[in-house]
């Protein structure tokens, strides 16, 4: 509250801050302490303060952290999009929600946000508008077996011309509060997604919807993507954040342990 409260930080104080933010990703750890020291720099520069107390602190080890979020491979990849079948209005929103995940790696949050407008030709190609984080809008070429999903959905759910309205939509209480028509919500997408997965035998260790981002991003990468057009593509403020996203490294079947021949 007052500048010469930054006198009073102690060692003990970014040891107790550094512990209520270890459940993060060691990145971001790494990332807050190395900012906090920098302005600690700036004031001793200054004199006003003594010392820095965050310059003995350890930080994570660069690359202890691959990510928590675990991708699936390409053939559980396949078996999820294969799991609605029936051919229902039901099952063709699912395959057309589980498409847009796998091929096109956005957020929970902005799938449930998707209205039908947002999928729409720029300069003659089908792009997907998606709403992230902090406002930042990206528009994304939409992949042709995702915009093919999310048509048949649409030509069979009825509401393909309400540009405006939600595209993803419950099958029952279709009405929010305000008279609108209801989107399905990040929470109902989680249980789809962990729904066909329990239904397929996708028993993965942090298994979410999240892992959908993952995967996508990691078989882009895998099929020769920048990781620089990666980061752009999720929306990612820092390439660092990406570099989480990748599993390419820990696919057990690129160990070395597979190059041994006698």
């Amino acid at each position: 509250r007052r500048p010469e409260e930054f006198r009073k930080v102690t060692r003990a104080h970014v040891l107790a801050w550094r512990k209520a933010i270890a459940t993060q990703a060691p990145a971001t750890v790494r990332r807050k302490l190395a900012a906090v020291s920098s302005l600690f720099d700036y004031l001793c520069d200054r004199n006003a303060v003594p010392g820095n107390p965050v310059s003995s602190i350890q930080r994570p080890k660069e690359g202890s952290n691959q990510g928590k979020t675990p991708a699936i491979s390409d053939k559980q990849a396949r078996r999820l999009l294969e799991a609605p079948g029936d051919g229902t209005v039901g099952s063709l929103r699912d395959r057309a929600i589980l498409e847009v995940f796998l091929y096109q790696g956005p957020r929970r949050a902005e799938v449930a946000g998707l209205r039908v407008g947002d999928l729409e030709d720029r300069r003659g190609i089908p792009h997907f508008t998606f709403r992230g984080k902090g406002g930042r809008i990206r528009y994304l070429p939409a992949h042709p077996i995702a915009v093919a999903a999310v048509g048949e959905y649409l030509k069979a759910a009825g509401h393909g011309k309400e540009q405006g309205g939600a595209l993803f939509r419950p099958l029952r209480n279709r009405t929010s509060t305000a008279g609108t028509e209801a989107a399905l919500s990040a929470d109902s997408l989680w249980r789809i997604v962990m729904g066909y997965a329990e239904e397929v035998g996708i028993d993965v260790a942090g298994f979410g919807p999240h892992s959908l981002r993952a995967t996508s991003a990691t078989n882009a990468l895998e099929h020769g993507a920048d990781i620089a057009a990666v980061s752009e593509w999720l929306g990612h403020a820092s390439i660092t954040t990406t570099t989480l996203y990748d599993k390419r490294v820990v696919k057990a079947e690129n160990s070395p342990t597979f190059r041994v021949s006698y």
